[in-house]
């Protein structure tokens, strides 16, 4: 219960200082991992929580299978067809980049094994501009690059999937089962797209049935109802409940521009409870112990990922694309450490790998730093698009027309 209360008065500063974040580079994000952290064994020991407690891998596990959900549905095929080709260079050529650079600098600065170091890098390939909110809403910011990001994040968590839990069967003390293994985890990602598809897109064609529909003051609750018994099919089946969330989130706006606008506000909302729930537990467990556990080779590995790996891998996917030098920055930049990564360390950790201890410290610390990093700094960065375009009219001509663009796409 302390950590309920401790919920409840977290969320209620965040709401107070919602207003002055939007306008500075105070993050709510980053008030609930310091608020779970202050409240930790490490500091005032009101609430006890370990890597290893149900409450963490449950959480996490709600909170990215919400936002998946309501990522799916920002997505919109027409403009994905018409502007495929940028997500596709950011996930076809700068996250594979950005896997294998994480790894190396894991394995030679830390002193990971070869497997170990590219599950790592597996792990901390997904990103995650929900932390980054202002960058992907702000209509200030061009719609083509607000749309890169978010695609980008919103596919990226199922592409890691499949790759870290191979790693983990290789790393883990069952891996000469990689086989069997391997044809486990493809049955997962199967049944998890088949579930996200077929279950909204059955609902939809029953809604449009005669003598069926819902009342308006109910309807917001039927994507809620989709995503409720996903979750609970996936679980109870071993289907792939990220893939499933992101592919019903999608099949729903695709069948039913109704039932999105109705649940919009609602499932934006119960994200973003998820959200900040993940983050207070998450932070409790960024104890000063845990950052104590990591070695100063860690800690440049750390660095490294944030600020030369992620921005320099997708720099070289953007080579030769329409988008402006501050633009492919701002894209390079934002690359942020999510949930997914959260749920993806859980996993090592809890694989029993002989190096998976030291695999989670290093995760830990680096989403933790991501999260520090992007989420007090998307509001300036966000607002030097605004300044751009401020002083191109000032100057009679625009130099930035796509900044003009509008249409709110979600994290």
């Amino acid at each position: 219960m302390v950590l309920v209360v401790v919920f409840g008065v977290a969320l209620l500063i965040a709401v107070l200082l919602s207003g002055l974040a939007a306008r500075t580079v105070l993050s709510t994000s980053l008030l609930f991992l310091v608020g779970g952290a202050l409240v930790s064994d490490g500091f005032l020991g009101l609430i006890h929580i370990t890597p290893d407690s149900e409450i963490v891998s449950v959480t996490a596990d709600l909170a990215l299978f919400a936002v998946l959900f309501t990522d799916g549905m920002h997505v919109s095929f027409p403009k994905l067809r018409a502007n495929w080709r940028n997500p596709a260079r950011a996930l076809g050529l700068g996250m594979p980049l950005a896997f294998v650079g994480t790894a190396l600098i894991t394995h030679f600065l830390v002193g990971l094994d070869w497997t170990t170091s590219f599950l790592v890098g597996a792990v901390l390939a997904p990103t995650d501009p929900v932390f980054a909110s202002a960058i992907v809403g702000r209509k200030e910011v061009p719609a083509k690059l607000r749309q890169l990001l978010n695609v980008e994040s919103g596919i990226n968590d199922g592409l890691a999937l499949p790759v870290v839990l191979i790693l983990i069967a290789a790393a883990g003390p069952t891996s000469g089962h990689a086989e069997a293994d391997l044809g486990k985890i493809a049955l997962e990602l199967v049944l998890g797209l088949v579930f996200g598809v077929v279950l909204p897109f059955v609902v939809i064609e029953l809604v449009r049935f005669r003598l069926l529909g819902a009342e308006p003051k109910l309807q917001p609750l039927l994507p809620l109802a989709i995503g409720v018994i996903l979750y609970a099919v996936c679980h109870l089946t071993h289907a792939n409940p990220y893939l499933a969330a992101f592919s019903a989130g999608a099949v729903l706006t695709a069948r039913s521009l109704e039932a999105k606008a109705a649940f919009e506000p609602l499932g934006e909302a119960l994200a973003e409870l998820a959200k900040f729930a993940a983050l207070l537990v998450f932070g409790a467990l960024l104890t000063p112990q845990l950052f104590g556990d990591l070695s100063f080779g860690g800690y440049a590995v750390v660095v490294l990922a944030i600020v030369l790996i992620r921005p320099a891998s997708l720099l070289l996917s953007l080579v030769g694309t329409r988008f402006t030098r501050q633009e492919k920055l701002v894209a390079a930049w934002f690359g942020p450490k999510g949930f997914a990564s959260v749920v993806y360390g859980l996993l090592v950790l809890q694989a029993g790998i002989p190096q998976g201890e030291e695999a989670f410290t290093l995760i830990a610390v680096c989403i933790a730093f991501s999260i520090i990093a992007h989420s007090s700094t998307d509001v300036p960065i966000a607002r030097m698009f605004h300044v751009d375009d401020l002083t191109a009219m000032d100057g009679g001509i625009p130099l930035s027309l796509n900044s003009k663009e509008s249409g709110h796409v979600g994290a």
